[in-house]
């Protein structure tokens, strides 16, 4: 008997190290494909001087060269296969534990509702918000800080330095990490929940497995996934952006989470909540269905 647990412990240990390193392949995706638009993203999220993306994009290419796409790229390279490891990990982590409890009170159903589907989402983005709070903050410092002789910070661990000098490590360089767990949870709960009921209606409507669902398939939803995410967490995401590139002391324009939430309301009203939502969605399809589909694909692999 405890041979048995010991080898369904061990079993699940498997799948939880296979779930984890399947996400690190995805996260190192998602980053190559998605970096030259988030540094647009950003730029139109904290600054008034671009009127649309491709203004942005143009600005950034002619003053900064090519390479200015891929700044603060390093953070996230390492940081977001990470962040993307957690929040597959802890997704089928928590969509176990609802299978485990639908079979104990229904052991003929055991699938998850889609409640349970977006909750498994919603804790999924909670643990990776532990990570993905400091590493967007560096990463968003980074990509707005001025271009040449008049730099900030010189590459990501003085840009950690400094921003825990402010106030300490929870004041400094955990700054808008309310913000950022209400986005994470929001976003992937919405990204998971999408991309479930997507895979799940294909191979009830085609009557095959989930593994036989093929990869174009997968990357489709994957990136119809990416889409409601951002349509799902937006608002969020741009006040994280300006409480992440404000100043500190006296240069603080954002006092909290619902300062900035008040501020952008007054001064730009309820646009002020979708400044570089363009660019975000032409960015999520790609990343995103690039995302699910590494991930679907290593799993296979190694499964």
């Amino acid at each position: 008997m405890a041979d048995a647990a010991a080898e369904l412990e061990e079993g699940g240990m498997v799948r939880t190290l296979k779930d984890l390193f399947a996400g690190a392949a995805g996260g190192v995706a998602q980053v190559l494909l998605g970096q030259p638009f988030d540094i647009v993203k950003v730029r139109l999220q904290t600054s008034t001087t671009y009127p649309n993306a491709l203004a942005a994009a143009k600005s950034i290419y002619t003053n900064e060269g090519a390479l200015a796409f891929y700044k603060g790229t390093l953070t996230p390279l390492i940081g977001i296969g990470a962040c993307v490891s957690i929040q597959f990990g802890a997704f089928h982590q928590a969509r176990r534990r609802f299978e485990t409890y639908n079979t104990s009170k229904s052991p003929l159903n055991p699938g998850l509702s889609y409640a349970q589907y977006y909750a498994s989402g919603a804790f999924a983005g909670i643990a990776n918000s532990v990570i993905s709070g400091p590493i967007e903050h560096v990463r968003i410092r980074l990509q707005t800080q001025p271009h040449g002789a008049g730099r900030l910070y010189n590459g990501p661990l003085d840009c950690v330095k400094k921003l825990s000098a402010h106030e300490g490590v929870l004041k400094g360089l955990y700054r808008g990490e309310a913000v950022t767990i209400l986005r994470e949870a929001q976003a992937y709960g919405v990204w998971f929940l999408t991309f479930e009921y997507l895979m799940n209606s294909d191979a009830t409507r085609n009557k095959i497995l989930r593994k036989e669902i093929p990869s174009w398939k997968i990357a489709f939803y994957g990136g119809l996934a990416g889409e409601a995410l951002w349509l799902a967490s937006y608002p969020f995401d741009v006040v994280k952006s300006k409480m992440q590139s404000d100043g500190f002391g006296k240069e603080m324009r954002y006092k909290s989470m619902s300062d900035c939430f008040r501020q952008t309301y007054r001064g730009e009203g309820l646009r002020g909540f979708w400044k570089g939502i363009a660019p975000t969605l032409l960015r999520a399809m790609p990343v995103s269905a690039g995302t699910f589909a590494v991930v679907e694909m290593t799993m296979r692999a190694i499964s």
